[in-house]
């Protein structure tokens, strides 16, 4: 990925505003990629390898599409929305919904329903509201027409404008001019209103969507232990680091960068990026993503990328350029509104120079047509009547279900995905759910729950030695552990300890990778209590007999861990560990074989584990 120029864009309230600056970055010669951000009215653009960076071909870019932009006060501060310092700007239609609804819905009941169109009272409120709501709600679309205007095109925002302040100021005229003529207050309202509640919606999908780029970049924290020549360790913000510095990382610590350990082991907790529960070992060597966490050991690490570079941010990138992409019919409704508003505008002039010129051959087809359409009013000139027509046409073509019909439509379908518990990557993916003949699932949090539990537990002492059940002689060791496995046995182990255990542990130690060691008070000091793998216990000279290793084996045909329990070297029980299938799986899977849809498994778990999820998955299609 090239230089990144970041700037701050003024000017944007919609949309249409975000794609007229995109179009307007990406046709910059030597931009690779433009992203541009309502909410935090930011732009990132990225240049091609090695092309040098010109802020000032961008800025004038902008500003010809008609915005302003210029350069962070400080490098970094553009950074993407939900950053520490960036918070996500509020919905700037949410004030005018406000005032536009209430005086929409009062003047078309007024004027449609109580038939208070031709009453003075009325139509002096009906003014006033319509003055307002044309102060209120209809700069932001006279702002934007003045734009584009300057910059020697039209869109949307043009449309609106012409067809709302026609039907005001025509209406206006009227009010002084002809106290009994009908008046087209309400009109003018209902356009600038339907259109804002349209940009709304828009704004707040792109806001739900921005959720998933924000719980990614909040993986990353925003300070480091970096480690100087003598060893001392000193915070800094991770803005700050560079290829080949020393950081070191405690048990807990989320990872900042991308690196490679240098001294130490331990396991990191790669879930949020990989999807697979159980941790990965870290040894000397080892590469550790940005966005993971250090689970049990220090570890001191070189940063191999920062910033744009981690597989963090690389990620992210491909989530904000899923979200910037666009439905084809939002594509095409940008194509046909840049010749729609010139095409109406001059049908509108062409109806009223026919009203204006020939008054009677109009009037004849309108006698033709009376019958079946609204009673016309009495004609007053045939200026005036050709003003009527003018308004008329822009009123009728003003794009109300243009501008509200797609955002109303998307919203609705990813909600009720939301509502299913499915999230919509972008326009483009809802958009093609329709055409699906084949899905492919992810094993880990989407077949299965997406952490590791207790699915089996096996007692292996005689008969009269179970008083104490096993659930109580592994919960101790466990509780004192970080480890996902350690956790799981515990939270299986709570509601099965109906007998607490005799004794606390006078001495706990976690040999990291292998297992839990504990002496219990009036025990043998030389037969300590042990919960961990079977290779270690088998290094410790447990043995284990024929019923036993074939658990075992089961077990691990099946995708499963298993932990032995032990005293000293005999055995107790064994522990199947596994991620467990979720409840609902089985039956998605059959709906999905009933309706024709073929299923695939994409994991990137070991082959055992797929191979059983695999086989209930087909058992069920």
């Amino acid at each position: 990925m090239g230089t990144l120029t970041e700037l701050r864009i003024e000017g944007m309230d919609c949309g249409n505003c975000v794609r007229s600056v995109t179009e307007a970055l990406q046709g910059v010669a030597g931009v690779s990629r433009a992203a541009v951000d309502l909410r935090a009215a930011t732009a990132r653009t990225y240049w091609l390898p090695g092309q040098p960076a010109e802020p000032e071909r961008l800025i004038t870019a902008v500003k010809r599409a008609g915005y302003r932009a210029r350069l962070p006060e400080s490098p970094g501060s553009t950074a993407r929305p939900g950053s520490p310092g960036n918070p996500p700007a509020a919905n700037p239609w949410k004030t005018a919904l406000w005032l536009g609804v209430p005086a929409t819905v009062l003047l078309l009941a007024g004027d449609w329903v109580a038939g208070w169109g031709m009453h003075r009272p009325f139509q002096w409120v009906a003014a006033a509201l319509a003055t307002a709501v044309q102060a209120g709600v209809g700069w932001r679309f006279y702002r934007g027409a003045r734009r584009q205007a300057q910059a020697g095109r039209s869109n949307m925002d043009t449309l609106v404008s012409l067809g709302s302040s026609t039907a005001y100021l025509w209406s206006l005229w009227l009010v002084f001019t002809q106290p009994q003529a009908h008046l087209f207050f309400a009109e003018s309202v209902s356009i600038l209103t339907l259109i804002s509640v349209g940009h709304a919606l828009e704004a707040r999908m792109s806001a739900k969507a921005g959720d998933a780029l924000k719980a990614l970049m909040a993986l990353a924290p925003a300070t480091a232990r970096r480690l100087d020549a003598d060893g001392r360790d000193e915070e800094i913000p991770v803005l700050q680091l560079r290829a080949g510095d020393r950081l070191c990382l405690k048990p807990g610590d989320r990872i900042p960068v991308d690196a490679t350990v240098l001294e130490g082991d331990s396991s990191a907790d790669e879930s949020l990026l990989t999807g697979e529960p159980m941790p990965v070992a870290k040894a000397p060597g080892s590469a550790l993503l940005a966005g993971s966490v250090n689970v049990e050991g220090s570890l001191t690490i070189r940063v191999n990328a920062t910033g744009e570079h981690t597989t963090l941010a690389r990620i992210a990138a491909v989530v904000e350029r899923a979200q910037s992409s666009r439905a084809s019919v939002q594509r095409l409704a940008d194509r046909v509104s840049s010749v729609f508003v010139p095409v109406v505008v001059i049908i509108a002039c062409l109806s009223a120079a026919t009203w204006a010129w020939a008054p009677e051959m109009v009037r004849h087809w309108q006698s033709l047509l009376g019958p079946l359409l609204w009673h016309p009013q009495p004609s007053i000139s045939p200026m005036s009547d050709a003003v009527a027509a003018f308004c008329s046409v822009l009123i009728v073509a003003c794009p109300c279900a243009m501008g509200l019909a797609t955002p109303v439509a998307l919203m609705a379908g990813i909600n009720a995905a939301a509502r299913r518990g499915i999230l919509i990557r972008d326009p483009i993916a809802l958009e093609k759910s329709g055409r699906i003949s084949a899905l492919a699932f992810d094993k880990t949090g989407t077949l299965t729950a997406g952490r590791p539990s207790i699915t089996r537990w096996q007692d292996l002492r005689p008969e009269a030695g179970r008083s104490i059940p096993l659930a109580a002689l592994a919960r101790p060791l466990a509780d004192r552990s970080q480890h996902p496995l350690s956790r799981a046995v515990s939270a299986a182990a709570a509601p099965r300890a109906s007998t607490p255990p005799s004794a606390p542990p006078t001495s706990w130690r976690e040999l990291r990778g292998q297992g839990i060691e504990a002496t219990m008070q009036g025990t043998d000091p030389g037969r300590p209590l042990r919960l961990g793998s079977v290779a270690w216990m088998r290094s410790l000279g447990v043995a284990l007999d024929a019923e036993a290793e074939g658990w075992i084996r089961e077990a691990s045909q099946g995708g499963h861990s298993v932990l032995v329990l032990a005293e000293g070297t005999a055995p107790l029980g064994l522990l199947e560990v596994g991620d467990a299938l979720r409840e609902d799986s089985a039956a998605v899977l059959r709906r999905l074989g009933e309706q024709g849809i073929e299923t695939w498994l994409v994991s990137g778990d070991a082959d055992p584990a797929c191979q059983a999820v695999a086989q209930i998955g087909r058992a069920h299609v």
